[in-house]
């Protein structure tokens, strides 16, 4: 077993439930940044909503509609986008995917309460 903390294997990461059809996965974190890896089945929504991070993401799989700032455009594996601090942003899955999003500093509301 790898007890180093600097290693994270997705196979070992549990998926917790974000919205429906929406799973995401905790890839690494410290206090100023975090990687998380966000499913979507076909149909599921990533809800508008805003935050104080600044986000990137990458789309590793699927096709999603993405808006931010009330501008939307359709994004497919190998795509990216950038949301800055308190910009509303959302999107809607067309085909099942995947997004790794990046934010700065670290979505502790993403944490257990014990890792807070």
């Amino acid at each position: 077993m790898d007890t180093n903390p600097a290693f994270l294997f997705g196979d070992s990461i549990a998926a917790e439930q974000a919205a429906p059809g929406v799973t995401r996965k905790i890839l690494g974190y410290d206090p100023t940044l975090m990687t998380v890896e966000v499913t979507f089945a076909a149909g599921a929504e990533g809800a508008p909503h805003t935050h104080p991070h600044a986000q990137t993401s990458y789309v590793a799989s699927g096709l999603f509609e993405v808006t931010i700032g009330g501008e939307t455009r359709r994004l497919k594996s190998g795509d990216g986008y950038y949301v800055a601090p308190h910009v509303a942003h959302g999107c809607l899955c067309l085909e099942a995917g995947v997004l790794i999003d990046n934010f700065s500093p670290c979505r502790t509301d993403f944490l257990p309460d014990n890792e807070r």
